[in-house]
């Protein structure tokens, strides 16, 4: 799929060779090794593996708020170099701005687009509705529950309308049945409309019921282990034998790698 190719599309994310190493206390810390994984357009893919794995930091590379120390990534065929608008990013802790109501945090995105202010009021209602928050948006953040502040994160990324959607571990500090609500409400907005979803997770059974991919990554210096096709049409039903070999199978495979971590980090101590 060379990028450019008449009547190709090239892939929603390429990564090619992708390394990232930080400074830490004892030297440098190799985040991510050589990591080449393809992305489609309109594709759903779960990164999964043990703390440490590097999964944060590839989907902040593909933000463009991590550069790579060698390789390089590719969004829709270009080379990412900086933030932009074709890529947003939800994250786990909500980043609201707690001084502005909920209609003026789903705004911000589009008032910095400078977009005509009857235009911004039409798309922040449509996405309050969307999102099951019409009538809230006169309230403030510490208002509202995690569940529902987390739709606030979602409906203000999805109001600015980019192709690539960046989510780390956006329903982690949720409860299990607002967790499984806010999945399945994901699903929805997802599907047909194109929109490319790479999402972090640290839940096995929430990767085979959200990913058209699973992408299992390996202990520190994090690179793909295995990707794992989750053929399974939707809606899902976790309690299916088919979804629960699935789901055992990517067990294992994570499993390998946080034993290898448990490993590392008794010999570290």
């Amino acid at each position: 799929m060379a990028p450019g190719r008449r009547g190709v599309s090239a892939p929603a994310v390429r990564a090619e060779g992708l390394s990232v190493a930080f400074a830490g206390p004892e030297g440098e810390v190799r985040a991510l090794d050589r990591v080449d994984l393809e992305v489609r357009q309109g594709e759903f893919v779960c990164l999964l593996g043990p703390s440490g794995c590097g999964k944060s930091t590839f989907l902040g590379a593909v933000a463009g708020f991590v550069r790579p120390t060698s390789g390089r990534v590719l969004a829709g065929g270009r080379e990412v170099s900086a933030p932009g608008p074709d890529r947003a990013m939800v994250f786990q802790e909500y980043a609201l701005f707690p001084w502005m109501t909920v209609e003026e945090n789903v705004a911000f995105g589009l008032e910095m687009q400078g977009l005509p202010r009857d235009e911004v009021r039409g798309a922040v209602s449509e996405w309050l509705e969307k999102l099951h928050l019409s009538g809230f948006g006169s309230r403030y953040p510490k208002d509202l529950s995690g569940g529902m502040r987390q739709r606030v994160a979602i409906a203000r990324v999805l109001a600015i309308a980019p192709r690539i959607l960046l989510m780390d571990e956006p329903f982690g500090a949720l409860d299990a049945l607002t967790r499984r609500n806010l999945q399945d409400e994901l699903l929805r907005l997802w599907s047909g409309s194109g929109r490319t979803v790479l999402f972090v997770t640290h839940g096995i059974e929430e990767s085979v019921y959200l990913a058209d991919r699973v992408v299992v990554m390996t202990h520190r210096p994090g690179t793909v282990k295995e990707v794992v096709a989750v053929d399974l049409a939707r809606p899902r039903d976790p309690a299916a034998a088919d979804f629960n070999a699935l789901k055992r199978r990517v067990s294992d495979l994570v499993m390998e790698e946080q034993a290898r971590h448990e490993r590392d980090e008794l010999g570290a101590g």
